[in-house]
């Protein structure tokens, strides 16, 4: 799954089929400490997320499985984080030879 967060909105009057009734929302894709990766790209969304909202999002195959019935995507939402909390990487590592399985 990608972290990202919705940044806006998108009004498509001509859509896909498979796309009638649902929202294309614009999002941010983000790393675990919240800086922005790349450049903002258009999601279905499937859980009722909205503006300034940090969601869960998948790609390609899976994107479209998130649209029933499969729908052409490449990009959707798939949950809303409430809250998150993230540990230093530095702090997994541990020095050579040492195992956590002791």
């Amino acid at each position: 799954m990608i972290l990202g967060q919705v940044v806006g909105e998108v009004i498509a009057t001509i859509k896909d089929e498979a796309l009638h009734g649902r929202k294309l929302l614009i999002t941010q894709l983000l790393n675990p400490k919240r800086e922005l990766i790349g450049r903002p790209q258009v999601a279905i969304e499937t859980v009722h997320a909205g503006v300034g909202d940090f969601v869960f999002l998948v790609r390609a195959r899976d994107a479209s499985f998130a649209v029933v019935p499969n729908a052409p995507a490449d990009l959707a939402i798939v949950g809303v984080i409430d809250h998150w909390d993230t540990i230093d990487p530095g702090s997994l590592e541990l020095p050579f030879g040492e195992t956590w399985f002791t």
